[in-house]
């Protein structure tokens, strides 16, 4: 007989725990959704389900993240245009809009859709920053066909229309065409949105101070959006925004030199819940670039998920909240700059320094 170790038992529990809590979750939804009948279905006690999960909300989120794995792998797209590549960004959001023989309850785990879910003001705040994040991401992608004009206003568009194109099918599967929203995207392209960017606050942020502190990075931490590793050794900008100021990246991203690598690592004081609703919704638009821009036109931006703070640590942030904004410039193995607050990512990549 074949002794599980106490890890081995653990990770055998939390993955019986999600396929319960996913049946579950299909046929109740969320609201109406139980612990006793989750830990029922996986044959476990109450108290082995909120060991590995603390809340139903966590346990929620870990179901949807979960999913993120049985996404098809993406496919390599031939060289498009601004709008097809919009469409095709579209399509990949829109496949999984519920069908009209579709229950409410399925819908919204079709969807990865978090609507209501959170209703306090953390979860409302991560929610509003991360998809700043999301558009961020788009508009860098599609700024690769035309690399000096700005493209985030569009993003915000185009996901707007997508975000409530699946709302509005969550609340009644099979109403309107995807293709009709495809195509509606693809001629977004087409608008003349005066994109600019000019935060008023970016004048009065103070300059980051020149220090001289050995860079340690945390090895084996991976880059979200190419998969692969992150390179924090590498020279650059890296910048440790809570997700309350994850809208600070592209301060980094517009005031960095051209070719510089930044690095944004996202931490959080709720990595259960508001660290899983980040990873979903990143998870989920990143799949989407892939299949709908060839991997010379993705964001050169590296995001990093730091949910046990270890890249904060060696920044120097040894207790990041929601709050934290902290970067630093990182030259030949040290850091030789850093700024903390409002602004501070832009203090550091704009390369301004106080004495």
């Amino acid at each position: 007989m074949v002794r599980l170790t106490r890890a081995q038992q653990q990770e055998r529990t939390r993955a019986a725990v999600l396929v319960a809590a996913r049946a579950e979750f299909a046929e109740r939804g969320y609201a109406d959704a139980k612990i006793d009948r989750i830990a029922e279905r996986a044959e476990l006690t109450r108290g082995a389900v909120y060991s590995n999960f603390p809340s139903k909300r966590a346990l929620y989120l870990a179901v949807l993240v979960d999913s993120l794995d049985d996404a098809e792998a993406p496919e390599a797209p031939p060289a498009a245009s601004l709008g097809e590549s919009l469409g095709a960004f579209a399509r990949g959001r829109l496949e999984r809009l519920p069908m009209s023989g579709d229950s409410p309850a399925g819908a919204g785990l079709r969807l990865r859709s978090v609507a209501g879910l959170f209703d306090d003001d953390r979860g409302r705040a991560a929610l509003a920053q991360v998809t700043r994040l999301e558009a961020l991401l788009l508009g860098l992608a599609l700024e690769s066909h035309a690399p000096h004009v700005r493209r985030v206003r569009l993003a915000e568009l185009a996901l707007t229309l997508l975000t409530g194109s699946g709302h509005l099918a969550g609340a009644a599967p099979g109403f309107g065409d995807p293709f009709d929203v495809a195509r509606a995207c693809r001629h977004l392209a087409g608008l003349d949105l005066a994109d600019a960017w000019d935060p008023p606050h970016l004048p009065y942020a103070a300059p980051a101070t020149p220090v001289r502190a050995a860079w340690e990075p945390p090895g084996e931490q991976t880059d979200e959006i190419t998969g692969r590793p992150a390179g924090l050794a590498a020279d650059g900008v890296v910048a440790v925004l809570g997700t309350g100021r994850l809208g600070a990246a592209e301060e980094a991203v517009r005031a960095a030199r051209p070719g510089e690598r930044v690095t944004v690592a996202v931490v959080t004081a709720d990595p259960e819940e508001v660290g899983r609703l980040v990873r979903l919704r990143i998870g989920d638009t990143v799949r989407c670039l892939r299949r709908a821009f060839p991997p010379d036109a993705w964001p050169g931006l590296r995001l990093v998920l730091d949910e046990r703070g270890t890249v904060a640590a060696a920044a120097g942030v040894p207790e990041p909240d929601d709050g934290t904004e902290t970067a630093v410039r990182v030259r030949a193995g040290e850091i030789v700059a850093r700024a903390d607050g409002r602004g501070a990512a832009h203090a550091v990549a704009a390369g301004g320094t106080r004495v």
